[in-house]
């Protein structure tokens, strides 16, 4: 019986060795960026972490450990397809302008492991979810959660194939993207992400301890919608892209409404 604490301690053990040795590369290699390719990753070796030690009901266990894994290797695919080749990220650039030759070790906090505490958190209700059997059967509540997960990993990929392919007609160079699901919302991608990391803690709240965890869900919501994605994106693009304020001012920012006229 591996209990709570165990099971804890596991996922940040995983975590930890996986964010201090994708720093150490990123030393070598002189790219903090390879810290985007790990997030998705980081997930995927943390649920089948809590399948191995945990305590709960296996399918309850494997079902979430499914959905992480799909969304999770997806992710950490597509930016690997995306980036690898492309150079470090502008962001990363900057803070290593800012720092200069300390960058190397303030990147282990600032960026590594800030992102591992972040990840950690994010995914206490996979964790928590693993630390008892009852109740014993998935139910509806998993079923609903599973829905809002799928439709999630939807709006994701679509979102980003969807740019994928207009980025790659040079004829949309410095246009901005309202097509498809982007019609509907400027952020697709992002919320997706919401939809599916709602879906997982709606699984794993069947049991009691998971819905402590609600924490999780609302982290990554308030990351998406103000911080790393949606508000550091909005502070930046409309600089980039010159028709980006009128496209705002008809399309919504994340949840996916029709556009105003």
């Amino acid at each position: 019986m591996t209990g709570t604490a165990g099971v804890l301690l596991a996922t940040a053990g995983v975590i930890a060795a996986l964010m201090l040795s994708t720093w150490l590369l990123s030393v070598v290699i002189r790219d903090a960026s390879i810290v985007d390719l790990v997030w998705g990753l980081g997930f995927v070796l943390s649920a089948w972490t809590v399948v191995i030690v945990g305590d709960g009901t296996e399918a309850r266990m494997l079902l979430i450990a499914g959905l992480v894994t799909v969304w999770g290797l997806r992710l950490s695919g597509y930016l690997a397809w995306r980036n690898i080749g492309s150079g470090e990220d502008r962001r990363y650039q900057s803070m290593r302008r800012h720092w200069g030759d300390r960058f190397w070790l303030i990147s282990l906090a600032t960026v590594f492991l800030m992102q591992g505490v972040i990840m950690w958190i994010v995914a206490l209700p996979v964790q928590l979810a693993g630390t008892t059997d009852d109740p014993s059967n998935l139910g509806l509540l998993a079923g609903i959660g599973v829905a809002v997960w799928a439709v999630g990993l939807f709006f994701e990929t679509v979102g980003d194939a969807q740019l994928a392919r207009f980025k790659a007609d040079p004829a949309n160079e410095g246009e901005v993207m309202d097509r498809g699901l982007w019609r509907y919302t400027r952020h697709p991608n992002y919320f997706g992400d919401f939809c599916v990391w709602w879906g997982i803690f709606l699984v794993a709240a069947e049991t009691v301890p998971a819905r402590w965890a609600v924490i999780g869900p609302i982290l990554m919501s308030v990351m998406l919608m103000k911080y790393s994605g949606v508000g550091m994106l909005e502070r930046s693009i409309g600089k980039r892209r010159p028709g980006y304020a009128e496209y705002a001012r008809r399309t919504s920012t994340f949840f996916p409404l029709p556009p105003r006229t």
